[in-house]
């Protein structure tokens, strides 16, 4: 991964938006690094959606949510085991119950300490956020799905099957019609692939189209992306999209027998030319390099 010298990955509360009754996210603001966070209220409990990076940010986070809360139950979860979603939960201890879904858990446990290694070397306004983190198991595990109820309010927790990583979890709140999607989905930039050979290669480009068709499907009236603005269901089919035609000028230029560094040369130019307005230029490459892994020989 390249060095990140962009603003501090810090979570800011301010600008909070509310998305439906007793339900608001704060914004990552366009910073990298740092994710939409949620907030979801019912009549005795709150769910928190992400951690943010690192125990100081967590600390915001959970100020944040204790006062939005006013006595309510505290209940955490995160989309992933990725350092700014989930390197956070020790700050919750004691005052949250930590659900997640057993791949997400087992990811946590297993790559955690090597991604906090692999994070502090991006550089030091990531290394200052990670410095004290403690990888904090979950109270709860659960399989593939668990209907949390808050209180006159059921929120869904599904985990996705291997995607963007092996864990993926979406969270939707049915009533308000709002879906969380992680990394699954971003917001004006191009997928994160999280394709680090040999260390990493949980990504599926395959599985992640798949993922993104049934979550499309459900139509949510919002979405929140791991990063960048929130929308509608628009960002769900323009994310299916793009893997979709990642997927395609990869598999038939590997079907011509290029090399490798060849297909990811012409398919990042004719990915930048559709989406020249996208950020995250960096994450074609990774995108090709794991499509071409998952090419049927």
């Amino acid at each position: 991964m390249t060095e990140y010298t962009l603003p501090e990955p810090v979570v800011h509360t301010e600008g909070t938006r509310e998305l439906a009754r007793d339900l608001v996210v704060i914004p990552n603001r366009g910073v990298q690094l740092v994710p939409n966070v949620g907030v979801i209220g019912g009549t005795h409990s709150v769910l928190v959606v992400e951690t943010g990076m690192g125990p100081g940010n967590a600390d915001t986070v959970l100020k944040f949510a204790a006062d939005y809360a006013g006595g309510r139950k505290l209940y955490l979860t995160t989309t992933h085991f990725h350092p700014e979603h989930a390197f956070g939960a020790q700050a919750f201890a004691g005052e949250a119950t930590f659900l997640l879904n057993k791949a997400q858990a087992e990811d946590l446990a297993t790559k955690g300490p090597g991604y906090l290694e692999m994070f502090k070397g991006l550089g030091e306004p990531v290394a200052r956020q990670l410095e004290g983190v403690e990888l904090a198991a979950p109270d709860v595990v659960y399989d593939t799905s668990c209907d949390l109820d808050l209180g006159g309010r059921v929120v869904r927790l599904r985990a996705t099957g291997r995607a963007h990583s092996k864990g993926d979890q979406v969270v939707t709140v049915p009533d308000a019609g709002v879906m969380f999607t992680g990394d699954l989905a971003e917001a004006g930039q191009f997928a994160i692939f999280p394709w680090f050979p040999p260390h990493d290669t949980d990504v599926s480009g395959t599985r992640w189209i798949e993922v993104m068709r049934h979550l499309a499907a459900e139509d949510p009236r919002v979405v929140v992306p791991g990063h960048g603005d929130v929308g509608g269901p628009q960002l769900l089919a323009d994310v299916r999209d793009y893997l979709q035609s990642l997927r395609e000028e990869t598999w038939v230029r590997r079907d011509s027998a290029m090399s490798e560094e060849t297909i990811i040369e012409e398919v990042r130019a004719v990915m930048i030319e559709r989406h020249p307005e996208w950020a995250g230029q960096e994450w074609i490459e990774k995108g090709v390099g794991c499509l071409c892994a998952e090419h049927a020989v």
